[in-house]
């Protein structure tokens, strides 16, 4: 360390930056070791280190500007002019942000950046006793500061985030996944419960929601009889088995229950019918997500597989990133690594098993197939991240894509190539663009024809533009909320990407 004369340390705070100047040293285990020591001690610990220069912020907007600009790796302007301010010649600063150092080196070269364990020591000591050493600081005061900088940054970062729509999906899917569990666990206790009193009914009913609805209609056999034979075929919807349930309630086998158990019976069946009720309407509410936010992977895949993909890898973006490779065995990580150190053989898919391409090729040409299939999941991935107006027509054409690559392997009819039916793809999204906006212009100039003609009747005739803007400004928020409603939710702004 000698001739190194400037040693620094920059420490970021809540309320501004500061540097501090470090004592020269020769060997830096012995030095590290002292620092050590002397953190705890606030009178040995200023020997070792003394404040050079403190830069307050002046607002906390300002704070807040800073540190995102820390966080995406870009120097700030307040930090450019105090390192200015301290001098650059011969300057060696300790930064303790990876970040914030390299955005230091490509902005001031002449600065020797110094990181290790060392300037985390000696943060961690300025950060024990940082209001000591800066004056008119008291420490209620920084931490209502770090308090505040905390909560907007937080905010900032929840209401800016780019994969908010895309939590959606992930918690519908988790949740989606969790009622099939709950609702087949339930089902069984109640088949179990109510299998004491009517036994037969499991082989007649075998569907979990339709068992559930008959049991809450039946209640107890012995009170089934014609009267109720016609909402009982409305709720099982075949007549033979509504007279097979019938025939069975007057011979059956199961004893007799009292009143107060068919009474938590009937409760518990009418709380497993709500359940899967509400599981339906869940996954209509994922449907029309997904085709809103990713309409070409769900046009592929279908909502449930595409939600499963999205949620594994975290976000559309995430699934846009990742390659073809990854795309093909997302999901079977575990049989990946373990095949790769027992040296046995690698698995062909993951959560594109449950895709309806992979069941219907054949057994040779499952992983072919499913090879294929990620590739056209990882356009389609990428499409619906990038693409500014969202569209399923590329995911029409995927489709038909693996339609014939499957005929290929049964029959060895020739596919069609990529570029051929990226190029019709185009053409149709290009035309399909066109008529949205001939639509919209079409929508405008109807509604400005409206404004003329209630301001011509309340102006007795007479028109001019001034009174055309006003009653313009007038209406704006109504035609606003029109072309919102007629929207089904907004799509997030997103970059263009050309499709070869």
């Amino acid at each position: 360390m000698a001739g190194e004369t400037k040693m620094h340390v920059l420490f970021e705070h809540a309320a501004g930056f500061a540097i501090f100047k470090v004592r020269e040293f020769e060997e830096e285990g012995m030095f590290l070791s002292e620092v050590e020591e002397s953190v705890r001690d606030y009178s040995r610990f200023t020997a070792v280190t003394q404040l050079v220069s403190f830069s307050p912020f002046k607002t906390a907007q300002a704070a807040l500007e800073n540190l995102n600009s820390i966080t995406e790796g870009i120097l700030p302007d307040d930090l450019k002019v105090l390192l200015t301010q301290v001098g650059l010649k011969k300057l060696v600063l300790g930064v303790s942000e990876s970040k914030l150092a390299s955005a230091i080196s490509e902005c001031f070269p002449k600065v020797k950046i110094r990181v290790g364990t060392l300037i985390h020591e000696i943060c961690r000591g300025i950060r024990a006793h940082f209001y000591k050493m800066i004056k008119g600081l008291t420490g209620p005061a920084g931490n209502k500061a770090q308090l505040g900088l905390g909560h907007a940054y937080s905010r900032a970062k929840v209401k800016f985030n780019v994969n908010r729509a895309d939590n959606m999906i992930i918690q519908g899917i988790a949740l989606l996944d969790q009622l099939d569990k709950d609702v087949n666990t339930f089902s069984m206790r109640i088949r179990e419960w109510y299998s004491y009193h009517f036994p037969e009914l499991i082989k007649i009913v075998p569907d979990n929601y339709m068992y559930s609805r008959v049991v809450h209609y039946i209640k107890n056999r012995k009170e089934l009889d014609e009267s109720k034979l016609d909402s009982l075929e409305e709720i099982i919807g075949d007549s033979a088995k509504a007279q097979a349930v019938l025939d069975a309630s007057r011979s059956s086998m199961g004893m007799d229950i009292s009143p107060i158990d068919l009474i938590n019976i009937e409760s518990f069946a009418k709380r497993v019918i709500k359940l899967a009720e509400y599981r339906k309407g869940l996954l209509i509410y994922l449907q029309s997500k997904m085709n809103t936010i990713a309409p070409n992977l769900t046009t592929l895949l279908g909502e449930t597989v595409a939600a499963r993909l999205i949620s594994h890898a975290g976000s559309l973006t995430n699934l846009a990133k990742f390659p073809a490779s990854t795309v093909q065995i997302l999901g079977a990580e575990k049989a990946l690594f373990r095949a790769l150190k027992t040296r046995g053989k690698t698995p062909k898919y993951g959560l594109l098993y449950h895709s309806t391409f992979i069941g219907r090729a054949g057994t040779t040409n499952r992983g072919r197939i499913s090879r294929f299939l990620a590739n056209k999941c990882s356009i389609a991935s990428r499409l619906d991240c990038f693409t500014e107006n969202p569209t399923s027509v590329f995911g029409v054409h995927l489709r038909e894509q693996v339609e014939e690559r499957l005929k290929f392997y049964e029959s060895g009819e020739v596919p069609r190539k990529n570029i051929d039916v990226m190029k019709q793809a185009l053409e149709e999204f290009g035309n399909e663009v066109e008529a949205e906006a001939k639509k919209s212009k079409k929508k405008k100039k109807r509604s400005s024809k409206i404004l003329e003609e209630e301001v011509k009747s309340e102006k007795g005739g007479t028109v001019t533009e001034e009174i055309i803007e006003k009653k313009k400004s007038e209406t704006k928020g109504m035609i606003i909320k029109q072309e919102s409603e007629e929207e089904e939710a907004p799509s997030p702004k997103k970059k263009k990407k050309s499709v070869t």
